[in-house]
This record gives C-alpha cells, structure tokens and sequence, in this order.
C-alpha cells in the first residue's frame, strides 16, 4: 500500500479534479462528492446508476479490506478494476475521472478509518468479504454493503 496523501496533497488533487469536472456536462447528473466518497456513508449510499457508484465503491471495499487485514494485492484489484473499465470504451477523460476517483476514495476512506479500533467486527469482515470476492471474480456491479 503507498502512503496516504497528505491533506495538502488532498486538497490539490481535489482542487484539480473539481476544475476537471466543472467543464463536463455530466457534473450535475453525479450524487454526492464529485471526487468520488470521502466516507463510508458517501460510499455506501450511492446510487448504482451513478457514474461514479463502481470506482467508488470497490475502492471502498479494498480501503475496507486493507484495514481489516484480508490477503489480497489492492495494486492488482485497482488494475484490474480500471483494465475492465477500459474495456467498456471510456473516453480518456472518463477514464480519468474513474481513476481519480477511485483513488481519492480509498485514500479518503483509509484515512477515516485507519483509528477505529472496533472497525473489523465480524458483521463488517462478513460483508467485506462478500464484495472482495466478487471483486476479486470480476464482478464490479455496484452493489457494495456495510454491515449495518
């Protein structure tokens, strides 16, 4: 896992991407941050007809996945993820906006939940472990659950 960014580093990698997304017609049929979540309330509550519902919610699941300790390379799920992106015949510019939500989503999410002693429950770990595996299979339906 690299390291986290610095809030400065966040705040310009945000600043960038809002400029980005101000010129795109799709900015006002997206819910929630335009960056993609900053939380898991964000991330859990987006509508699967989002633009942003896939990136955002399985970077959700492998920040998730990395703070509880599951065995597996979020390198290679980001990879894969983005490589079965590509194949949907994304603009570059799209493209872009995937990626960069993505990753502003599992830094963000890391960030928030890197404290939280009580995080990885049995409830959460089940729940996480759901989507991973899907992910892991390919399947990047955005259906993302926290345990409740």
């Amino acid at each position: 896992m690299g390291p986290i960014l610095s809030f400065a580093k966040m705040l310009a990698v945000t600043a960038a991407l809002a400029a980005t997304l101000a010129a795109c017609s799709t900015v006002g049929s997206l819910q929630g941050s335009e960056d993609g979540a900053s939380t898991e309330k964000e991330a859990r509550n987006m509508r699967p007809d989002d633009p942003l519902a896939r990136p955002t919610q399985v970077a959700w699941t492998s920040a998730r996945a990395t703070r509880c300790g599951f065995i597996f390379s979020p390198q290679q799920l980001r990879s894969n993820y983005l490589n079965a992106e590509a194949s949907y015949g994304h603009s570059p510019q799209q493209m872009k906006k995937i990626e960069t939500a993505y990753d502003y989503t599992r830094e963000s999410v890391l960030l928030g939940i890197k404290d939280d002693l009580r995080y990885c429950n049995k409830e959460r770990l089940d729940a996480i472990r759901h989507d991973l595996n899907r992910y892991l299979a390919g399947n990047y339906a955005p259906t993302a659950r926290m345990a409740r």
